[in-house]
């Protein structure tokens, strides 16, 4: 319905009316056009602008406005779309967990993780949790740690593998394991011939690091702060790989975890002293309760993944 003065109308009768409506004003929010909105819904373009048109008149204010051959919305459509996302991820995530608690063992899991995680230690807790959960559906998501703490924390993910772990009351953790970090130096470098070095001792060479959101970064920045100076950065890279690779080439020095059992070809990793390392655990929202396949896998990480880390 449509009230003489929305001004006078409670926030949960509009949020009644406006309810039916949340898909759309998140489609328009990612599409910026009604036809491909339409399309997304499965529903005719005349009825798009017919709910559009309504929805500004339960408002009381336009809720887009012409955008070359698209729409924009306005600050109201805007405020709403954003808040309708967040709605639909929760509904989205309540009819999950009713479908998984009628069968279980066919639930979804969206886990994120760091990048270098991916080479090792995802696959290899995800074979051994596969093995006896073959029904279980991943979806998996990788990029700096910043970018997937964001999304989890938007909702997007139900679990994450990070490092360091994040401190904050709206995220609980666990720690799998400590993970040292080495000098990554090219094998001509005078520093490849030492056993150990100081970080201080750095202050003046060209650092190829992670980009900022990256754990590492973060790391590098800080420990150099503490040493009394602020690095050069030469190179900003998303992978720890093309970072090595860089390293090879002597274009610089990296601060990264341990490649395996030997470096790559061209790279000599150096410990630093004192000791650094850093802390790879697993994340998830607090408060939450998960579905059965998302608390099972994390039962899974918890008890296995140590060995892997």
């Amino acid at each position: 319905m449509a009230y003489e003065n929305p001004a006078e109308a409670s926030d949960q009768q509009l949020a009644a009316e406006l309810a039916p409506s949340l898909a759309l004003l998140s489609a328009l929010r990612e599409t910026r056009n009604i036809t491909r909105a339409a399309e997304r819904l499965g529903v005719p373009q005349p009825t798009v602008s017919r709910r559009l048109a309504a929805l500004a008149e339960i408002v009381g204010a336009p809720l887009t406005r012409p955008d070359g051959r698209g729409v924009r919305l306005t600050r109201a459509g805007e405020i709403l779309a954003a808040t309708a996302a967040r709605a639909l991820a929760a509904v989205e995530t309540g009819v999950r967990q009713t479908r998984e608690e009628i069968s279980p063992d066919r639930g979804h899991v969206v886990l994120g993780f760091l990048h270098l995680l991916g080479r090792w230690l995802v696959p290899s807790l995800l074979r051994d949790f596969r093995a006896d959960h073959p029904g279980v559906r991943f979806s998996l998501v990788q990029g700096s740690r910043q970018h997937v703490l964001d999304r989890l924390a938007d909702g997007e993910l139900d679990l994450a593998l990070v490092a360091p772990l994040p401190e904050t009351a709206t995220l609980d953790s666990f720690a799998l394991s400590e993970q040292e970090l080495l000098l990554s130096v090219p094998e001509a470098h005078p520093l490849a011939r030492r056993r150990r070095i100081r970080v201080a001792e750095l202050a003046g060479e060209p650092f190829v690091t992670l980009e900022h959101g990256y754990g590492l970064r973060q790391i590098i920045d800080d420990l150099c702060a503490a040493a009394g100076f602020e690095p050069r950065i030469a190179f900003e890279s998303q992978e720890s790989d093309t970072a090595r690779g860089l390293v090879a080439a002597g274009l610089g020095v990296a601060l990264l975890p341990r490649f395996g059992p030997v470096p790559p070809a061209g790279v000599v990793e150096v410990p630093l002293s004192p000791r650094v390392s850093r802390t790879i655990g697993l994340t998830w929202r607090a408060g939450e309760e998960p579905t059965p396949a998302v608390a099972a896998f994390r039962d899974h990480v918890r008890t296995n993944g140590a060995r892997y880390a």
